[in-house]
């Protein structure tokens, strides 16, 4: 297939994505039912229902003017040979190939950032802020973005350096080198992320003495889970929306509560969420989420490693003579790593991308019903059931999405689909 030929799938690969996304997120929004499910009445007031639907409606507008804009600025760099035009500014400002690679996607990340900063502002401090959630000040915004540049160079530099590296290196085995890093990493995220990241944007304390305290150690005891920290973050500071979450592998897993959950649930409701997670723990739900997440990268690097040395790539992404990129030819110390070839190679993948992400929705909302279901025999399923309605009235959420919608984008399933299992 020639480097034209390619463009053309690319540009249609993107528009499918941007046409489809659109058509879920208004089948979404058309399916809200004007009437409160019956299962769910007392839920709301008729008041409160027609207010979460409009935060809906106009959460939907604001993600179609942000993907729209993400949409023709990757058209535009695509059909202008934009792309093309900062590799080759790269390449000319910075000596070495690895410089250049990561000079490219600096490049491009600020780019996208600058362009979904309105967007963000417009959610954060309009939509957000018009509905009662956002508590998050103006200098805590940028310094979460000066924190958020630093963290992704810091991190995302790093690993992307790594696979620079490897592909130099070791020519024929690099992808796979990779694949172990990645994973090791991401392993390594999911044991210290509590400990480690969160501590630059959030305060943790200790869980103070007392009833609930004692409740949540009274039910790890009676299921022999082996409890590590229960910390309290302020998420209060961003947000009156309300979670919780486990953190850690192995023996020791730590518990982190948002204030907020604890200022608007019950003990029960609150041991009750917290069996759920106990419901992943045991039924090793994040093992096998990580097995599914390693054999997917598994795949697309291996995939990778077929197509990122293709002078067809580089022609699609708008390089009018390979002499712009440098040679494409191993050598004993590896060849010339084109960041065209990385970016090309992301565009082609999506469709196997969208698939992959439908199965893995899949698993994750089977896996949520067996939580569930864990719950509901070592806890209460009725605190549970409480606890998910107050967390739905207090994020607004859509109590009635569209099915194609739940298919592509929820990791949970819908409130009524949950309740209906627990009630069986």
């Amino acid at each position: 297939m020639s480097g034209e030929t390619l463009k053309i799938v690319i540009v249609a690969i993107l528009t499918g994505d941007f046409v489809l996304e659109r058509v879920l997120s208004h089948l979404n929004i058309k399916a809200m039912s004007k009437k409160l499910p019956s299962k769910l009445e007392g839920l709301y007031d008729a008041d409160e229902y027609k207010r979460s639907q409009k935060y809906q409606a106009e959460k939907d507008q604001l993600g179609l003017y942000s993907s729209a804009a993400s949409y023709l600025l990757t058209m535009l760099l695509l059909l202008t040979g934009g792309y093309a035009w900062i590799n080759n500014f790269c390449v000319d400002n910075f000596s070495s190939n690895t410089t250049q690679v990561l000079a490219f996607f600096a490049i491009i990340a600020l780019i996208s950032d600058v362009i979904g900063i309105p967007f963000e502002w417009m959610n954060t401090f309009k939509i957000e802020e018009k509905y009662g959630f956002n508590k998050m000040t103006v200098k805590t915004f940028l310094i979460d973005k000066l924190k958020g540049y630093a963290l992704g160079a810091i991190i995302g530099g790093l690993l992307l350096w790594g696979f620079i590296s490897f592909y130099h290196y070791y020519p024929d085995t690099y992808w796979v080198i990779a694949w172990v890093v990645f994973m090791l990493f991401a392993l390594g995220a999911t044991m210290f992320y509590a400990n480690v990241i969160l501590p630059m944007f959030n305060k943790l304390t200790p869980l103070e003495e007392g009833e609930l305290l004692s409740a949540i150690k009274d039910y790890a005891s009676s299921v022999d889970f082996p409890l590590g920290k229960i910390m309290v973050m302020d998420g209060s500071k961003r947000s009156t929306k309300a979670n919780a979450f486990f953190s850690g592998l192995g023996g020791n897993k730590n518990i982190v509560l948002y204030d907020t959950l604890i200022e608007k649930l019950s003990t029960d409701e609150i041991v009750a969420v917290l069996a759920h997670e106990v419901g992943h723990y045991k039924r090793k739900h994040t093992l096998q989420m990580f097995f599914i997440s390693g054999v997917n990268m598994f795949i697309t690097l291996w995939l990778l490693s077929l197509f990122i040395d293709s002078k067809e790539l580089l022609v699609a992404m708008g390089a009018d003579s390979f002499s712009q990129v440098g040679s494409l030819l191993k050598s004993s110390t590896g060849g010339y790593l084109s960041p065209l070839s990385l970016i090309a190679f992301s565009m082609l993948y999506s469709p196997i991308s969208m698939v992959t992400g439908l199965i893995v929705n899949a698993f994750s909302r089977k896996n949520e019903f067996e939580a569930d279901a864990y719950a509901k025999d070592t806890s209460s399923s009725s605190s549970l059931i409480e606890a998910l309605k107050k967390l739905s009235v207090d994020s607004l959420s859509n109590l009635t999405p569209h099915d194609s919608y739940v298919k592509m984008h929820y990791s949970h399933p819908p409130l009524i689909q949950r309740m209906d299992a627990m009630e069986e």
